[in-house]
């Protein structure tokens, strides 16, 4: 036996109500997360957080049955996740401690209870250096044991109120920031330690709960050492417990973890919570808290299985469950066992697929994804572009006159007035000729934009639970795409180099040119 303190005899309140409470709540999620929903249905965290030395590593200890850093000064450096799974096929404990470093996964094998605390030292000095600072690097700590409930810990660093020795001068903001980050979480149950024997309104780490949980829905708090508290307070301490000094929802609980002189003295943790129970039975002022089940790890731990299995009902809400059934129809049934029904089901995906692109190129696609056809989309990029058109016509026809006579000022030889020079004229037509060039090649890239999204689309939606199937359509149809691309490119180029070559026979074109006057007679200077 471990100096954790397991024991088949005497678990944790959490284990002797797991399978009752929590068992059919973990089942429901595992059978979903087998589906591939696991990020949305995820347990809830238990996040322990609370002032420097306020005892929250050894709620943490006394909850898990884990044997953590402890001390004085910031001795949680790096968040540390727990994650306990229970086992049922053998009794061997088993341990992995890892965190990554430079994007490299640092992995420990633990054989022993005992290792943990040197192991979770190393990292925190891996991470956060040597010293007293503190990293937002996560080491995790996981535990397979008989002995555990499926259950995820979360020990942050201690809030520090003023910077000693070598720690860095904005200590408290870093530590802040970095337990905020997990307490917004919607799905983490905030632990606020507090110890009894302080003033709990000056509790910093009650008013960075009720910041992110006004309600108070995710927060409960927990009183430690209550065997510190000063003669005369106790009712205080009892007042505070039965929530009528700062009221939470969720209320309080008190709780005695080993002290320093319980560890130098070898108790472990089973005897710790023997121990726990005869001072709060002998304490008159505290033995009414214990009698209404709100002191002690035990019955904490009886609380945290009824608020777990409440949180996960919370988190299991319909609509998600909708959504899910809705993904998986479109994910159909699945490939057959069968290798003569493999290949028949290969060839309807392809025809499913072949059918819809055709549909697009009929403008004949489905629209229960989408409210507007391809066509339509593109038929509406051109309308644009022959507004484009239109403008530029009448702003040139109403410039033409004037940029005529700055050249005839500006560059008129030899030539007598009247007669414009051909070049003149050229220049002029080619500059508002390459001034609709850019236009042209947007309008291409934004069509070929509707077309590669329309296409990609299909192929998602076909395809996005075959990873094989999916990227054999999307490579060939990228670079067919893109080959075309170039094509179109190509010709609008071509186009406005023609289009450069000005030259014209058109007696249309001649009469009207004539007709309004667009080449002036020129004034001799």
């Amino acid at each position: 036996m471990s100096q954790c303190g397991s024991s088949k005899g005497k678990s944790s309140g959490l284990n002797q109500h797991y399978e009752e409470k929590v068992r059919p709540c973990i089942d429901l999620v595992d059978s979903l997360r087998s589906l591939g929903v696991e990020k949305d249905l995820n347990l809830p965290a238990i996040a322990v957080i609370g002032d420097q030395s306020s005892g929250k590593s050894s709620v943490l200890e006394a909850l898990s049955g884990v044997a953590l850093p402890r001390g004085t000064g910031i001795v949680t450096r790096c968040p540390l996740e727990l994650k306990l799974k229970k086992i049922t096929k053998d009794n061997n404990w088993r341990g992995v401690l890892s965190y990554k470093k430079l994007k490299e996964e640092k992995e420990k094998i633990l054989k022993d209870p005992a290792e943990i605390e040197n192991a979770v030292l190393h990292a925190q000095t891996v991470l956060a250096g040597k010293g007293e600072g503190i990293s937002h690097d996560m080491i995790t700590l996981e535990i397979q044991s008989s002995d555990v409930p499926d259950l995820t810990l979360i020990d942050l660093p201690g809030i520090a109120r003023v910077a000693t020795g070598n720690q860095p001068l904005d200590i408290e903001e870093q530590i802040k920031d970095l337990i905020e980050k997990f307490i917004k979480r919607q799905e983490t149950i905030s632990l606020v330690v507090v110890p009894a024997n302080i003033d709990i309104a000056t509790t910093e780490a009650l008013r960075m709960a009720s910041k992110v949980d006004p309600t108070g829905q995710r927060t409960l708090g927990i009183l430690t050492k209550p065997d510190l508290v000063d003669k005369g307070m106790e009712e205080m301490v009892v007042r505070t417990v039965n929530n009528q000094v700062i009221q939470l929802k969720k209320g309080y609980m008190i709780v005695k973890c080993r002290g320093q002189q319980d560890i130098n003295d070898k108790l472990n943790l089973v005897q710790a919570l023997e121990k726990e129970k005869e001072f709060f039975k002998g304490n008159s002022h505290f033995r009414a808290l214990l009698e209404d089940g709100k002191a002690t790890i035990p019955l904490l731990a009886e609380r945290l299985t009824k608020e777990l299995v409440e949180h996960i009902a919370v988190n299991i809400d319909t609509m998600k469950l909708e959504k899910t059934s809705k993904d998986l129809k479109m994910l159909g049934d699945g490939v057959p066992l069968d290798e003569n029904e493999k290949t028949n089901f290969l060839i309807m995906k392809i025809r499913q697929f072949n059918d819809a692109l055709e549909g697009v190129k009929r403008a004949e696609e489905d629209l229960r994804n989408s409210d507007t056809r391809v066509f339509s989309k593109i038929r509406w990029e051109f309308g644009r572009w022959k507004l484009a058109l239109d403008s530029k016509a009448i702003k040139t026809e109403e410039i033409l006159r004037d940029e005529v006579q700055e050249y005839v000022r500006t560059r008129r030889g030899k030539e007598l007035p009247g007669f414009v020079s051909y070049r003149t004229f050229e220049t002029i037509v080619k500059k508002h000729t390459e001034e609709l060039e850019e236009p042209a090649l947007k309008l291409l890239k934004d069509v070929k934009e509707l077309v590669h999204t329309c296409v990609d689309h299909i192929v998602n939606s076909h395809f996005s639970a075959f990873s094989h199937l999916l990227r054999a359509a999307k490579d060939p149809i990228e670079d067919f795409l893109e080959e075309q691309f170039q094509i179109a490119e190509e010709k609008i180029h071509s186009q406005f180099k023609m289009e450069k070559m000005v030259y014209s026979q058109d007696e249309l074109y001649s009469s009207q040119f004539w007709a309004k006057g667009i080449i002036c007679q020129c004034r001799c200077t």
